[in-house]
């Protein structure tokens, strides 16, 4: 595998390198992670699909778009309210 050298901001740089420094990693270990772990909305989108086939086949679920939706809408609060309360 070769490197490549990716510009950003010298701002998102240290921001980088107090994440990478918090987590015990470095840089270049912690953009390997977020690449490979981050999915596209497309990628989302499949992954969606193919859980509700699941639910669908082995639970007899059968899941809405608009429960998706509310779902989506509770964990996003959940999260929100985790992140206020940390700060």
């Amino acid at each position: 595998m070769s490197d490549a050298m990716i510009r950003v901001p010298s701002e998102v740089r240290d921001r980088l390198a107090v994440i990478a420094e918090s987590r015990g990693t470095s840089i270049r270990s912690l953009v390997q992670e977020f690449a490979e772990t981050t999915l596209t909305a497309e990628e989302r989108h499949e992954r969606a699909e193919r859980t509700r086939a699941y639910l669908a086949e082995h639970f007899g679920v059968e899941v809405t778009d608009e429960e998706s939706a509310a779902m989506r809408r509770k964990l996003r609060d959940a999260f929100d309210n985790r992140a206020d309360a940390a700060a």
